[in-house]
Formats: structure tokens, C-alpha cells, sequence
């Protein structure tokens, strides 16, 4: 099951994912985003932690997820997005990463975090 996580006003959400990040790249560059979680640990045993992306007019895309198990960190991605993306975590600030590189309009998308219960 993925939770997107999405907060509403006057709704408690026990796990909150905040994305940060710039709002455009150009076309060649570099993304980087960083999802904050407040309310579990990125490394938490029990969940993935997913970067999904989706293009205008277009569903939904999984990009990739990192997950850590008893004294490793796995990662997973998208085979047609494999050689340019890597995610990362950082457990001093409980985040999770996504680096996409040599940007095309084709990477065009909103892009979210997300947490995958097992």
C-alpha cells in the first residue's frame, strides 16, 4: 500500500512527508529533492520510502525507493530512469533524496513522496 501522506487542514496525520526542492530546473540539468518525515524514521524496517512522479495530463510514474533492513540500505528504481537517478537517505535529519540527472521535457512532472507500508 502507498500513502502519499497528503495533511488537510484540522486533520491529524501521524506521518507527515514534506517535500523540498526547486520549483524549475533546465532542460540538461539536475533535480535534487528532499522529503523530510516527521511522525516514523527513514529507518524504520517496516516501509519503503518512494519518489512517484506524474507528467501533466498523464498518471501516475514510480521513480524509484530506498529502504533500509536490518543493517543495510536497498535501492530500487524505475528501469527507464535507473542510470540517471539516485536516492539517497540521511538519518541525522530523517530524509530521503532523489537526484535525477541530464534532464529532458520528458521529466516534466509533479513529483511526490511517499511511504510504502509492507
Amino acid at each position: 500500500m502507498v500513502s502519499f501522506c497528503v495533511s488537510f487542514p484540522g486533520v491529524l496525520s501521524q506521518v507527515q512527508l514534506k517535500e523540498t526542492g526547486p520549483g524549475a530546473v533546465k532542460p540538461g540539468g539536475s533535480l535534487t529533492l528532499t522529503c523530510t518525515i516527521s511522525g516514523d524514521s527513514v529507518s524504520s524496517t517496516s516501509v519503503t520510502w518512494d519518489w512517484i512522479r506524474q507528467p501533466v495530463g498523464k498518471g501516475l510514474e514510480w521513480v524509484g525507493r530506498i529502504y533500509y533492513r536490518p543493517s543495510q540500505w536497498y535501492t530500487n528504481y524505475a528501469s527507464s530512469l535507473q542510470s540517471r537517478t539516485t536516492i539517497a537517505q540521511d538519518t541525522s535529519k530523517n530524509q530521503f533524496s532523489l537526484q535525477l540527472r541530464s534532464l529532458t521535457a520528458a521529466d516534466t512532472a509533479m513529483y511526490y513522496c511517499a511511504r510504502e507500508t509492507q
